[in-house]
């Protein structure tokens, strides 16, 4: 099928350009390894299970979820207390240690998707105007953004904490489309989560491409449906 270029592209940032999730469970396993080495009686797996049922719980609530990414060594540290706790352990000390360690292996960890840059380099050749739109904290973003020189490539950038409020607020898809001087109509929004990048911008006209970095497909039942699923930037035109 002949894919209809469109004039302006919106892009997610992590899992999108940027592998920023790859490294959790190595980070999470190589930080209960090592606590478990100097807390007598902490068992590694046992601790490895109680941040996995901690991190579910948390993350799945939109507004613990919206206060969490805002600060994420805090909320880290939240999910390792309370973690420690449900073992019998009252350490906070140790749970913001433990919650910094694992988020310098997550920092350090990042890296850019194969081929991203050379998809962003083809989309700006074919003419289309394209707006990175990130939720997040203004300086933990920036940081990934400007580490990876990634605002030679992008028209316009929004990142949540200095916009003001994050996706999936139609505000964010209006203003970002507003900057490109763009119609919903003639937009791709191509990005990794089901609701944030695609749901949404659909609910606006948008055309959505869902990155399905892992692999996985669609959740069984699934009632959002993306135009187009790719497993990574390369695969967009």
């Amino acid at each position: 099928m002949e894919v209809v270029q469109p004039q302006a592209v919106l892009v997610d940032l992590d899992d999108t350009v940027i592998d920023y999730s790859g490294s959790v469970i190595a980070a999470w396993r190589a930080v209960c390894d090592a606590t478990a080495s100097e807390v007598p009686g902490l068992d590694a797996a046992a601790f490895f299970d109680a941040i996995a049922r901690v991190r579910e719980w948390y993350w799945s609530d939109p507004e613990r979820h919206r206060e969490g990414r805002a600060d994420l060594r805090a909320a880290s540290t939240r999910i390792v207390d309370h973690a420690l706790r449900n073992l019998g352990y009252d350490l906070p000390r140790l749970a913001q240690t433990v919650a910094n360690t694992y988020r310098d292996f997550r920092e350090e960890a990042i890296r850019l998707l194969p081929g991203a840059i050379d998809a962003l380099e083809r989309m700006r050749r074919l003419g289309i105007r394209l707006a990175l739109v990130t939720n997040g904290s203004g300086p933990a973003q920036r940081a990934k953004i400007d580490r990876f020189q990634l605002p030679q490539h992008f028209d316009h950038i929004l990142v949540e904490g200095e916009f003001g409020c994050g996706k999936p607020d139609e505000r964010v898809y209006r203003a970002a489309l507003d900057a490109l001087r763009t119609r919903p109509h003639a937009a791709w929004f191509v990005g990794d989560n089901l609701e944030w990048d695609v749901a949404a911008p659909q609910r606006l006209g948008m055309q959505a491409v869902w990155v399905d970095v892992t692999g996985s497909g669609l959740p069984a039942g699934a009632a959002i449906q993306p135009q187009r699923i790719i497993r990574s930037l390369t695969e967009l035109f």
